[in-house]
Protein backbone atom coordinates (compact mmCIF):
# COMPACT_ATOMS: atom_id res chain seq x y z
CA UNK A 1 0.00 0.00 0.00
CA UNK A 2 1.33 3.43 -0.92
CA UNK A 3 1.64 5.68 2.09
CA UNK A 4 2.30 9.42 2.09
CA UNK A 5 5.20 10.48 4.30
CA UNK A 6 2.81 12.87 6.06
CA UNK A 7 0.25 10.15 6.85
CA UNK A 8 0.78 8.45 10.19
CA UNK A 9 -2.27 6.19 9.89
CA UNK A 10 -3.49 4.74 6.61
CA UNK A 11 -6.38 2.26 6.44
CA UNK A 12 -7.63 0.77 3.17
CA UNK A 13 -10.56 -1.62 2.74
CA UNK A 14 -10.05 -2.99 6.25
CA UNK A 15 -12.23 -5.94 7.29
CA UNK A 16 -12.44 -7.76 10.60
CA UNK A 17 -14.75 -10.72 11.16
CA UNK A 18 -14.92 -12.58 14.44
CA UNK A 19 -17.18 -15.40 13.30
CA UNK A 20 -16.80 -15.43 9.49
CA UNK A 21 -20.40 -14.20 9.26
CA UNK A 22 -20.63 -10.67 10.63
CA UNK A 23 -17.95 -8.05 9.98
CA UNK A 24 -17.22 -5.76 12.92
CA UNK A 25 -15.21 -3.67 10.44
CA UNK A 26 -16.48 -3.88 6.89
CA UNK A 27 -14.24 -2.27 4.26
CA UNK A 28 -13.04 0.70 6.33
CA UNK A 29 -10.90 3.34 4.61
CA UNK A 30 -9.44 6.53 6.11
CA UNK A 31 -6.11 8.23 6.85
CA UNK A 32 -4.70 10.52 9.52
CA UNK A 33 -1.93 13.04 8.85
CA UNK A 34 0.99 13.89 11.10
CA UNK A 35 -0.08 16.25 13.89
CA UNK A 36 -3.78 15.71 13.16
CA UNK A 37 -6.42 14.80 15.73
CA UNK A 38 -8.92 12.50 14.05
CA UNK A 39 -12.18 11.68 15.81
CA UNK A 40 -13.63 8.24 15.12
CA UNK A 41 -17.27 8.39 16.18
CA UNK A 42 -20.09 5.86 16.09
CA UNK A 43 -22.66 4.15 18.21
CA UNK A 44 -21.68 1.16 20.38
CA UNK A 45 -20.80 -1.75 18.12
CA UNK A 46 -19.93 0.43 15.12
CA UNK A 47 -16.38 -1.00 15.00
CA UNK A 48 -14.36 1.79 16.62
CA UNK A 49 -12.65 -0.28 19.31
CA UNK A 50 -12.00 -3.15 16.89
CA UNK A 51 -10.32 -0.66 14.54
CA UNK A 52 -8.10 0.63 17.33
CA UNK A 53 -7.19 -2.91 18.39
CA UNK A 54 -6.09 -3.66 14.83
CA UNK A 55 -4.10 -0.44 14.49
CA UNK A 56 -2.37 -1.01 17.83
CA UNK A 57 -1.42 -4.56 16.67
CA UNK A 58 -3.49 -6.33 19.33
CA UNK A 59 -5.51 -8.30 16.76
CA UNK A 60 -4.93 -8.99 13.05
CA UNK A 61 -7.34 -7.87 10.35
CA UNK A 62 -9.28 -10.44 8.35
CA UNK A 63 -8.43 -8.61 5.13
CA UNK A 64 -7.50 -5.18 3.82
CA UNK A 65 -4.49 -3.12 4.77
CA UNK A 66 -3.46 -0.86 7.63
CA UNK A 67 -0.28 1.07 8.27
CA UNK A 68 0.92 3.04 11.28
CA UNK A 69 4.01 5.23 10.93
CA UNK A 70 4.49 3.84 7.42
CA UNK A 71 4.61 0.20 8.60
CA UNK A 72 2.19 -2.67 8.09
CA UNK A 73 0.41 -3.53 11.35
CA UNK A 74 0.77 -7.28 10.78
CA UNK A 75 4.36 -7.50 9.57
CA UNK A 76 5.92 -4.71 11.66
CA UNK A 77 3.95 -5.02 14.90
CA UNK A 78 6.96 -4.92 17.24
CA UNK A 79 8.38 -1.76 15.67
CA UNK A 80 4.99 -0.06 15.67
CA UNK A 81 4.47 -0.72 19.38
CA UNK A 82 7.62 1.26 20.14
CA UNK A 83 6.20 4.34 18.38
CA UNK A 84 2.66 4.50 19.74
CA UNK A 85 0.74 5.16 22.93
CA UNK A 86 -2.63 3.64 23.80
CA UNK A 87 -5.31 4.56 26.32
CA UNK A 88 -7.90 1.80 26.18
CA UNK A 89 -11.34 1.53 27.76
CA UNK A 90 -10.19 -1.26 30.08
CA UNK A 91 -7.91 -0.90 33.07
CA UNK A 92 -4.37 -2.18 33.47
CA UNK A 93 -2.00 -2.68 36.42
CA UNK A 94 -4.97 -2.34 38.78
CA UNK A 95 -3.11 -4.17 41.54
CA UNK A 96 -0.47 -1.54 42.22
CA UNK A 97 -0.33 2.07 43.40
CA UNK A 98 -0.58 5.12 41.18
CA UNK A 99 3.15 5.74 41.63
CA UNK A 100 3.75 2.07 40.89
CA UNK A 101 1.88 2.46 37.59
CA UNK A 102 4.29 5.17 36.50
CA UNK A 103 7.27 3.05 37.53
CA UNK A 104 5.97 0.11 35.52
CA UNK A 105 5.87 2.40 32.50
CA UNK A 106 9.42 3.49 33.27
CA UNK A 107 10.55 -0.14 33.10
CA UNK A 108 8.45 -0.99 30.04
CA UNK A 109 9.86 1.90 28.06
CA UNK A 110 13.36 1.72 29.54
CA UNK A 111 13.33 5.37 30.57
CA UNK A 112 16.38 6.53 32.57
CA UNK A 113 15.50 6.80 36.27
CA UNK A 114 16.06 10.54 36.70
CA UNK A 115 14.21 11.43 33.51
CA UNK A 116 11.32 9.14 34.51
CA UNK A 117 11.12 10.73 37.96
CA UNK A 118 10.97 14.24 36.49
CA UNK A 119 8.32 13.24 33.99
CA UNK A 120 6.23 11.50 36.63
CA UNK A 121 6.22 14.52 38.92
CA UNK A 122 5.36 16.86 36.06
CA UNK A 123 2.50 14.65 34.85
CA UNK A 124 1.13 14.10 38.35
CA UNK A 125 0.99 17.84 38.88
CA UNK A 126 -0.52 18.50 35.46
CA UNK A 127 -3.23 15.87 35.88
CA UNK A 128 -3.78 16.74 39.56
CA UNK A 129 -3.08 13.27 40.92
CA UNK A 130 -0.17 13.97 43.31
CA UNK A 131 -2.40 13.24 46.30
CA UNK A 132 -3.26 9.82 44.87
CA UNK A 133 0.30 8.55 44.43
CA UNK A 134 0.17 6.02 47.32
CA UNK A 135 -3.34 4.79 46.59
CA UNK A 136 -3.87 1.52 44.76
CA UNK A 137 -5.61 1.79 41.42
CA UNK A 138 -8.61 -0.27 42.54
CA UNK A 139 -9.26 2.31 45.27
CA UNK A 140 -9.70 5.15 42.80
CA UNK A 141 -12.90 6.47 41.25
CA UNK A 142 -13.51 5.93 37.53
CA UNK A 143 -12.48 9.47 36.68
CA UNK A 144 -9.30 9.24 38.78
CA UNK A 145 -8.32 5.99 37.07
CA UNK A 146 -8.75 7.60 33.67
CA UNK A 147 -6.55 10.54 34.67
CA UNK A 148 -3.81 8.11 35.66
CA UNK A 149 -4.25 6.11 32.45
CA UNK A 150 -3.86 9.18 30.26
CA UNK A 151 -1.06 10.73 32.31
CA UNK A 152 1.15 7.64 32.49
CA UNK A 153 1.01 7.23 28.69
CA UNK A 154 3.01 10.44 28.36
CA UNK A 155 5.89 8.94 30.34
CA UNK A 156 7.35 7.94 26.97
CA UNK A 157 7.72 9.74 23.67
CA UNK A 158 5.49 8.58 20.82
CA UNK A 159 4.49 9.46 17.28
CA UNK A 160 0.87 8.29 17.39
CA UNK A 161 -1.54 8.20 20.32
CA UNK A 162 -4.74 6.15 20.38
CA UNK A 163 -7.34 7.43 22.83
CA UNK A 164 -10.40 5.19 23.24
CA UNK A 165 -12.95 7.18 25.28
CA UNK A 166 -10.21 8.63 27.54
CA UNK A 167 -12.35 11.06 29.56
CA UNK A 168 -15.03 8.67 30.85
CA UNK A 169 -15.85 9.55 34.47
CA UNK A 170 -13.90 12.82 34.49
CA UNK A 171 -15.52 16.02 35.72
CA UNK A 172 -15.97 18.81 33.12
CA UNK A 173 -12.95 20.83 34.30
CA UNK A 174 -10.53 17.91 34.19
CA UNK A 175 -12.01 16.76 30.88
CA UNK A 176 -11.26 20.13 29.31
CA UNK A 177 -7.76 20.17 30.82
CA UNK A 178 -7.02 16.77 29.30
CA UNK A 179 -8.36 17.80 25.90
CA UNK A 180 -6.26 20.98 25.96
CA UNK A 181 -3.19 18.94 26.86
CA UNK A 182 -3.80 16.63 23.88
CA UNK A 183 -4.32 19.67 21.63
CA UNK A 184 -0.98 21.10 22.69
CA UNK A 185 0.78 17.80 22.01
CA UNK A 186 -0.74 17.65 18.53
CA UNK A 187 0.65 21.12 17.82
CA UNK A 188 4.07 19.64 18.60
CA UNK A 189 3.52 16.93 15.96
CA UNK A 190 1.72 14.14 17.83
CA UNK A 191 -0.89 12.31 15.75
CA UNK A 192 -4.03 11.31 17.64
CA UNK A 193 -6.88 8.90 16.90
CA UNK A 194 -9.67 9.72 19.34
CA UNK A 195 -12.98 8.04 20.11
CA UNK A 196 -15.69 9.42 22.38
CA UNK A 197 -19.41 9.20 23.06
CA UNK A 198 -19.40 12.86 24.12
CA UNK A 199 -19.78 14.61 20.78
CA UNK A 200 -19.04 18.08 22.13
CA UNK A 201 -15.55 16.75 22.91
CA UNK A 202 -15.05 15.78 19.27
CA UNK A 203 -16.43 19.16 18.20
CA UNK A 204 -13.90 20.93 20.44
CA UNK A 205 -10.85 18.73 19.90
CA UNK A 206 -10.78 17.10 16.48
CA UNK A 207 -9.37 18.49 13.24
CA UNK A 208 -11.42 15.97 11.28
CA UNK A 209 -14.15 13.51 12.18
CA UNK A 210 -15.20 10.20 10.69
CA UNK A 211 -18.59 8.81 11.69
CA UNK A 212 -18.66 5.01 11.58
CA UNK A 213 -21.81 3.07 10.86
CA UNK A 214 -21.96 -0.68 10.25
CA UNK A 215 -18.18 -0.97 10.10
CA UNK A 216 -17.47 1.80 7.56
CA UNK A 217 -17.08 5.58 7.50
CA UNK A 218 -20.48 6.99 6.52
CA UNK A 219 -19.56 10.68 6.83
CA UNK A 220 -16.21 12.45 7.15
CA UNK A 221 -14.91 16.01 7.39
CA UNK A 222 -14.30 18.84 9.78
CA UNK A 223 -17.00 19.51 12.34
CA UNK A 224 -17.96 22.65 10.43
CA UNK A 225 -18.13 20.92 7.05
CA UNK A 226 -20.23 18.09 8.48
CA UNK A 227 -22.71 20.57 9.93
CA UNK A 228 -22.83 22.45 6.64
CA UNK A 229 -23.45 19.19 4.77
CA UNK A 230 -26.57 18.75 6.83
CA UNK A 231 -27.39 22.45 6.78
CA UNK A 232 -31.06 21.88 6.04
CA UNK A 233 -31.46 20.19 9.40
CA UNK A 234 -32.99 22.17 12.24
CA UNK A 235 -33.58 21.38 15.85
CA UNK A 236 -37.02 22.48 17.00
CA UNK A 237 -37.89 22.59 20.70
CA UNK A 238 -41.44 23.12 21.98
CA UNK A 239 -42.94 23.55 25.42
CA UNK A 240 -46.61 22.90 26.02
CA UNK A 241 -49.05 25.07 27.94
CA UNK A 242 -50.49 22.01 29.70
CA UNK A 243 -49.60 18.34 29.99
CA UNK A 244 -50.33 16.00 27.09
CA UNK A 245 -52.07 12.74 27.87
CA UNK A 246 -50.27 9.40 27.24
CA UNK A 247 -52.91 8.44 24.65
CA UNK A 248 -52.30 11.66 22.71
CA UNK A 249 -48.55 11.12 22.83
CA UNK A 250 -48.88 7.64 21.33
CA UNK A 251 -51.19 8.96 18.61
CA UNK A 252 -48.76 11.76 17.78
CA UNK A 253 -45.79 9.40 17.63
CA UNK A 254 -47.56 7.26 15.05
CA UNK A 255 -48.27 10.30 12.91
CA UNK A 256 -44.75 11.72 13.27
CA UNK A 257 -43.25 8.40 12.12
CA UNK A 258 -45.02 8.88 8.77
CA UNK A 259 -43.31 12.22 8.03
CA UNK A 260 -40.04 11.49 6.19
CA UNK A 261 -38.51 14.90 6.93
CA UNK A 262 -38.62 14.28 10.68
CA UNK A 263 -35.20 12.74 11.32
CA UNK A 264 -35.65 12.19 15.04
CA UNK A 265 -37.97 13.29 17.81
CA UNK A 266 -38.65 13.06 21.53
CA UNK A 267 -42.01 13.88 23.09
CA UNK A 268 -43.07 13.92 26.72
CA UNK A 269 -46.06 15.24 28.63
CA UNK A 270 -44.57 18.75 28.85
CA UNK A 271 -42.27 19.27 25.88
CA UNK A 272 -40.99 17.91 22.59
CA UNK A 273 -37.85 18.09 20.48
CA UNK A 274 -37.51 17.44 16.74
CA UNK A 275 -34.66 17.24 14.26
CA UNK A 276 -36.24 18.07 10.91
CA UNK A 277 -35.47 18.86 7.29
CA UNK A 278 -37.32 21.41 5.16
CA UNK A 279 -38.47 23.42 8.14
CA UNK A 280 -40.83 25.58 6.07
CA UNK A 281 -42.83 22.51 5.03
CA UNK A 282 -42.34 20.22 8.02
CA UNK A 283 -42.96 22.56 10.97
CA UNK A 284 -46.53 23.45 9.85
CA UNK A 285 -47.29 19.72 9.60
CA UNK A 286 -46.07 19.16 13.14
CA UNK A 287 -48.08 22.10 14.45
CA UNK A 288 -51.16 20.86 12.64
CA UNK A 289 -50.86 17.44 14.24
CA UNK A 290 -50.45 18.98 17.69
CA UNK A 291 -53.48 21.15 17.02
CA UNK A 292 -55.61 18.16 16.00
CA UNK A 293 -55.09 16.61 19.44
CA UNK A 294 -55.78 19.85 21.30
CA UNK A 295 -52.18 20.45 22.40
CA UNK A 296 -51.50 24.10 23.18
CA UNK A 297 -47.89 25.16 22.52
CA UNK A 298 -46.43 27.81 24.79
CA UNK A 299 -42.99 28.36 23.19
CA UNK A 300 -41.10 27.26 20.06
CA UNK A 301 -37.37 27.66 19.45
CA UNK A 302 -35.20 26.56 16.52
CA UNK A 303 -31.43 26.11 16.30
CA UNK A 304 -28.86 25.31 13.64
CA UNK A 305 -27.68 21.68 13.53
CA UNK A 306 -25.11 20.50 16.04
CA UNK A 307 -22.63 17.64 15.64
CA UNK A 308 -25.09 15.56 17.68
CA UNK A 309 -27.77 16.23 15.06
CA UNK A 310 -25.43 15.22 12.24
CA UNK A 311 -24.45 12.07 14.12
CA UNK A 312 -28.07 11.07 14.67
CA UNK A 313 -28.88 11.42 10.99
CA UNK A 314 -25.78 9.53 9.81
CA UNK A 315 -26.19 6.54 12.13
CA UNK A 316 -29.92 6.34 11.36
CA UNK A 317 -29.17 5.41 7.75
Amino acid sequence: MTNSSESKIVVKNLVKSYNNKTNAVNGLTFSVSKGEIYGLLGRNGAGKTTTIRILTTLIPPTSGEAEVCGMNVVHKATKIRKLIGVVQQGEAFDFTTVEGNFKIYQLLWEIPKEEASNRMESLMELFKIEHLRKKRMFELSGGEKKRVQVAREFMHDMEVLFLDEPTVGMDPIMRRDVLNFVKDKAKEGLTVLFTTQILEEADYLCDRIGIMNNGVISAEGTSTSLKNSYGDLRKVEMKFSSEVSPDSIEKLKKEFSKISDIQAYLISEKESEFIIKNIGKTLPLILSLFGSTGVSIETISTNNPTLDDVFLQVVAR
